[in-house]
């Protein structure tokens, strides 16, 4: 995640926010220009009544009038979108099916949570420039759905996400229960898209055998695999050839996992440069865009010393691990493939038939 600077005052500024602190003006995220812009007031918007449209402070002729995302109006998002679009919700929001109930105690305050980690999310896949509009895939596009007593999973394009897991105390509860290292909603986020992706950027695209060499054939019973997981625990030797415990019960879940992982990497990486950080001699260069232009060789030589220094940090603080994770040499090889396949994009998309929901 770059750090952006206000427009006015030249102060630093960050993605959620919607005020620059040092000199009052207003904020928003414009995913057009991928960066958080200053705005002020221009007139009334047409689309949502009785809000206001904005122009960028730095605006010339060409620029058109922006208005902040329906969904502002909750304090759940800072993304503008184009005053002429008859949507009344950002590119990122537009992705929601179903929504916390805000009529129940701390569903607001759940919705927020959800929406700050599903922008990170949104924000990585329009920096990779991967599809998740309807044209993505045969199925349709990327799709949200935050509820209440519901599996957390994905089918079909709907990711699901039980509002619970945005209480952190219930979190880690599951956390304790499915013996995790680590449990966070982006993590959940990003491991769902996943799913997603495979459809497709493997399915979808012709890239399943170069996929089963790799991570196994996905045919295998999938309910019948995650049964087994549950009961018998992961395979003796995930660690030799798996990212986490929970990749090993299904190709599928290898996949989700790893992708989860490789965007991690990426946008920490991506973090990491625009605060000028170093990891035992490794300079994160900020001329690199870590999204587009970095060998995944290059991304490992600097992914490995940063989660170093920062483990070795978190302990300082008497933190568990910031990255509590060893990549073997097979797992880099699945990481490599999934850089290959989103630089290279979707290559011939075609009608697969439903498989099983995934978890």
């Amino acid at each position: 995640m770059k750090n952006y600077a206000c427009t006015h005052c030249g102060n630093t500024v960050y993605f959620e926010n919607v005020k620059c602190i040092s000199c009052s003006k207003t904020l928003g995220f414009d995913p057009d220009e991928l960066a958080v812009v200053t705005i002020e007031e221009s007139g009334l918007s047409k689309v949502t009544p009785d809000a206001p449209i904005f122009r960028k402070l730095s605006s010339t002729p060409t620029d058109v009038p922006l208005r902040y995302c329906a969904n502002a109006e909750f304090g759940v998002c800072n993304w503008l979108t184009h005053e002429s679009e008859s949507n009344a919700f950002c590119k990122a929001c537009d992705l929601n099916r179903f929504i916390p109930n805000l009529s129940e105690p701390g569903s607001l305050q759940a919705w927020r949570a959800l929406e700050q980690a599903k922008k990170r999310l949104v924000y990585s896949l329009l920096r990779f420039g991967l599809p998740f509009d309807e044209k993505a895939s045969a199925k349709g596009a990327l799709t949200f759905d935050f509820v209440s007593n519901a599996l957390t999973g994905h089918q079909d394009g709907v990711v699901t996400i039980n509002v619970n897991e945005a209480d952190s105390v219930q979190r880690e509860r599951q956390r304790q229960k499915f013996d995790e290292p680590y449990r966070s909603l982006l993590g959940h986020l990003r491991h769902e898209s996943g799913h997603y992706y495979w459809m497709v950027l493997v399915e979808e695209s012709g890239r399943l055998e170069e996929y089963r060499a790799l991570f196994g054939d996905e045919r295998e019973d999938y309910d019948a695999a995650l049964t087994r997981h549950h009961s018998s625990g992961p395979l003796p030797d995930w660690q030799e050839r798996f990212v986490s415990a929970y990749a090993s019960s299904h190709p599928w879940e290898d996949w989700a996992e790893t992708w989860a992982h490789y965007l991690h990497m990426v946008d920490a990486l991506d973090t990491a440069a625009a605060e000028g950080m170093e990891g035992h001699g490794i300079r994160l260069d900020l001329r690199d865009d870590i999204y587009s232009s970095v060998t995944f060789d290059a991304l490992m030589a600097r992914w490995v010393p940063l989660t170093i220094a920062m483990n070795s940090l978190s302990r300082s603080m008497g933190h568990d691990d910031f990255y509590p994770f060893v990549i073997p040499g097979a797992a880099y090889d699945k990481l490599a493939f999934i850089h290959r396949v989103i630089h290279q994009g979707v290559k011939k998309p075609a009608t697969k038939p439903a498989v099983a929901a995934k978890v």
